[in-house]
Formats: structure tokens, C-alpha cells, sequence
């Protein structure tokens, strides 16, 4: 199989930064394309970036034609749940609109193969678990509905102009690279490991746990946490898929176990050692007790097996990656 020239939008994100560093591991030739607005650019791993954004139809279609581009993995996307409540057009505008300029200029350049990064978020609030691809998609915020309106896009699309996509949904992405060169850097953070983490550097006084009365076997919300690797693994298994004549599909990515907030957080102690403040809080609205991952399907048609298969071996790298964080921002601030 030849390996082609890869568009990889958002490829200075967290999500993003992993995948192209697996991509040129194995000998692809990663072009990133990013707008900072979320990205590092500390965490560029590729030599070959533009900076723009997927809304610059002109800039976009440039970049196909530049690289002789052949496939795209799309991970530029706003994805903070609150703030697609209280700001519903940014996330129309960019995750929307910007997918759709992106997957027009692809069309109009003979670009056929894509992989789109979705999320759990589809599904709303799961009637059963694990949750399984042909579960129905309710979302219960304007995040989770514009990844459900691009799945549609991506669907119709499919059909009307023989687009070959791979749509992959993500559960809890967590964990840092474990050579130490990339790790979950977001401004603000609301992913719970880094925050916990945070705790235990001193960054920050304590956790909020939002909600302790769920019937779970603790009362506390159940997610399934899937390292980053894994996830960039998927990635490239998908793309492969395309390039092998897999016909357009849809996947979860998880790793079908669940555990508690207050499990990740004994993780998280064990791990560093810290003892973790905790503060109760209330509820937030829109979030379900439990999300687990039903695994299966990717499992058979990509031969997908997740590296990462304990909470504590994610909690480490995590760690190695938050403590090198810290010595940054502090020898930044000094």
C-alpha cells in the first residue's frame, strides 16, 4: 500500500498533534492546517503547516493542490460543550460551515477519502449500554448536534459525489504521548485527568465533582477513557481501510469499560502520590450518568485493539506529560 500526503486539520490540537506524529512514524507525509485558535504551536510536530482556517475555501484548496493531497483526517473543531450552549453560532460557524467548505473544496479538487473526528456527544443520553453505532443519535447540545449535522453531510455526500469517509467517535480521549513530546494542553481545561492532575502539581486547589447521587455503583458520572495513541492507532487503521477500498462507515472508539470520577481520581492518587481535594457541586444539566463504548465494530472490520487497557497506565503518561507542562508554563512565567 502506497503511503500517501495526508491533510490534517487542527494537526496542532491535542487529538490532532498525536495522530501526525503516528502518521510520519509510519511514513506518511503529514501537511497540518490550523488557526491557533485552540492549537499550539509547540505542539506542531510536522515541518509542513499553514495557518488558516477550513472557512478559507481559496487557502484550502491551494493546500490540496500544493501537497497533492489525497486523504484528510479532520479534527479542527470547537468542542467545548458549555460554551456551544452559550455561543450556539461560533460552533455553527466553524464545525458546520467550515466542514462543509473544506469537504466542497476536496470535491472540486478530486480529494475522495476522509476521516472525520466525531464524538460521543452524538448520541445524547443513552437509552442502553454500551452504546452501539446504530444507537439513536439525540444530542442534547449544540456541540454534539453540529458533529451529528456533519455525519449527515458526510452521509449525503457519500452518496451524490462518491465521497469515502470514516467517521469516528470518540468516548473520553485521555493520556499524553509517552515519549514525553506531546500531551493535553487546552485553554481553559475541562477534561477531568488534567484537572485532577493539576490539583496534585499545585495549579490548582481542588477537583469539583458535579454530582454525586447518580445511580452508579458510586454515585458518581461513568466515562470511558481511551488513551490518545489508541485513538491515533484508529486513525490510521481508517485511513488504511479507505486506501484498501473500505466503503464508508461509522465507529466508536472507546474502550467498552467505564469507571466512576471518583475512581479516576484514586487513579490519579496512586499514581502521583497526592492526596486530591475534592469539592461536591451540583449536577450539570444535559449530563448522563453513564457513557460506555461498545467497541465491537471497530474491533472486527479495523482490527482495532486498544495499548491502553487500564485507567492507571493512561493516568501515567498523563502525569509525566502534566509535570513537564508545569516546569514549562513556570520557566515561561519566569
Amino acid at each position: 500500500m502506497s503511503m500517501s500526503n495526508v491533510l490534517v486539520t487542527g494537526g496542532a490540537g491535542y487529538i490532532g498533534s498525536h495522530c501526525v506524529r503516528q502518521l510520519l512514524g509510519q511514513g506518511w507525509r503529514a501537511v497540518v492546517l490550523d488557526d491557533f485558535s485552540t492549537g499550539f504551536k509547540d505542539l506542531l510536530i510536522s515541518d509542513e503547516w499553514v495557518e488558516g482556517s477550513t472557512l478559507d475555501k481559496r487557502r484550502v484548496k491551494q493546500i490540496l493542490r500544493d501537497y497533492d493531497i489525497s486523504a484528510v483526517m479532520h479534527f479542527a473543531a470547537c468542542a467545548y460543550v458549555g460554551e456551544s450552549v452559550e455561543n450556539p453560532e461560533k460552533y455553527y460557524e466553524n464545525n458546520v460551515q467550515g466542514t462543509l467548505r473544506l469537504l466542497s473544496a476536496m470535491r472540486e479538487e478530486g480529494v475522495n477519502q476522509f476521516i472525520f473526528s466525531s464524538s460521543c456527544a452524538t448520541y445524547g443520553v443513552p437509552n442502553q449500554l454500551p452504546l452501539t453505532e446504530d444507537h439513536p443519535l439525540n444530542p442534547v447540545n449544540p456541540y454534539g448536534f453540529t458533529k451529528r449535522v456533519v455525519e449527515q453531510m458526510l452521509a449525503d455526500f457519500s452518496v451524490a459525489y462518491d465521497l469515502n469517509y470514516v467517521s469516528l467517535r470518540y468516548f473520553n480521549a485521555a493520556g499524553a504521548d509517552p515519549g514525553g513530546q506531546l500531551g493535553e494542553c487546552h485553554d481553559p481545561e475541562t477534561h477531568l485527568i488534567p484537572l485532577i492532575l493539576q490539583v496534585a502539581t499545585g495549579e490548582r486547589e481542588n477537583i469539583t465533582v458535579f454530582g454525586t447521587d447518580y445511580d452508579t455503583k458510586d454515585g458518581t458520572c461513568v466515562r470511558d477513557y481511551i488513551h490518545i495513541n489508541d485513538i491515533g492507532k484508529a486513525h490510521l487503521l481508517a485511513l488504511k481501510y479507505l486506501q484498501g477500498g473500505g466503503t464508508s462507515d461509522v465507529f466508536n472508539i472507546g474502550t467498552e469499560v467505564g469507571n466512576t470520577v471518583r475512581e479516576v481520581i484514586l487513579a490519579c492518587e496512586k499514581v502521583t502520590g497526592k492526596s486530591i481535594t475534592m469539592v461536591v457541586g451540583e449536577r450539570r444539566p444535559g449530563d448522563p450518568p453513564a457513557l460506555v463504548a461498545s467497541a465491537e465494530k471497530i474491533r472486527r472490520i479495523l482490527k482495532w485493539e486498544p495499548e491502553y487497557t487500564d485507567l492507571e497506565s493512561i493516568v501515567e503518561t498523563a502525569w509525566a506529560w502534566e509535570q513537564k507542562r508545569t516546569q514549562v508554563l513556570s520557566e515561561t512565567a519566569g
